[in-house]
């Protein structure tokens, strides 16, 4: 049996044509040709069949054939945001790895102890995609560019609000605790630190903001490990 070809298009339903790279894997590295089967998914909760109705150099041309709209396998939005690693290998691994967990917004948080102040947010674009396509989730993440860590907690959307931390004298809640017993259809958005945590006057900040002080357990863990638990433990809760 034919493996299915999964391709990530935005506005599929209106588009007609894969996108230049995505085009370019079909035809190329695929030779796909007229008549072939493919799915499409959007990126906001749709798979689309299809079939390729024409070829050229650098376009693959497609017609739907059904529109599957697909339920979320997750309460409410759930939203990570991070400070990136200062190896960016550790901050593309959490994108791959959340992405293919299930979650709807990545943000990457600058912050008092942060050891990297800027990404390629193309690259993380790309990252995501081919997760969500590796996955079959036909939602893919917003991925927020680089902002002030205060600004992001000022801007932070109502809902579940944590921020997690090693700081001992600041009273902590475990994470999955909280979760269990919150409203997780009103969204969660978790609060991740860089390699030497959130300094203690930003997780003041965020607290006096509403944000609810947690731990992810007994083991310190890395950035990237902590976003990705983080996410798990939200699908956990809502088991």
């Amino acid at each position: 049996m034919k493996e299915t070809r999964f391709f990530y298009v935005p506005n599929a339903e209106s588009s007609g044509c894969l996108p230049e790279d995505e085009s370019n894997h079909a035809l190329r590295v695929l030779r796909m040709k007229a008549g072939d089967e493919m799915m499409l998914m959007d990126g906001v909760g749709t798979f689309y069949k299809a079939v390729v109705s024409g070829v050229s150099r650098h376009a693959c041309l497609y017609d739907i054939v059904e529109a599957m709209p697909q339920r979320r396998q997750w309460p409410g939005l759930i939203n990570i945001a991070m400070a990136p690693t200062k190896m960016i290998d550790r901050t593309e691994w959490m994108v791959e790895k959340a992405t293919e967990i299930g979650l709807d917004g990545i943000a990457l948080l600058d912050c008092a102890f942060s050891e990297r102040h800027t990404v390629k947010a193309e690259r993380l674009e790309k990252i995501a995609v081919s997760a969500m396509k590796q996955s079959r989730k036909p939602w893919k993440p917003t991925l927020d560019g680089m902002m002030a860590f205060r600004n992001f907690v000022d801007a932070a959307s109502a809902g579940n609000r944590f921020i997690a931390h090693c700081y001992e004298e600041i009273p902590r809640t475990y994470l999955f605790d909280e979760l269990r017993h919150a409203n997780l259809q009103d969204g969660t958005t978790v609060l991740i630190g860089p390699e030497g945590d959130f300094s203690m006057a930003e997780v003041e900040y965020a607290m006096g903001k509403g944000f609810v002080s947690v731990h992810l357990g007994e083991s310190r863990l890395r950035t990237e490990t902590a976003a990705v638990v983080a996410t798990t433990m939200v699908h956990l809760a809502s088991v």
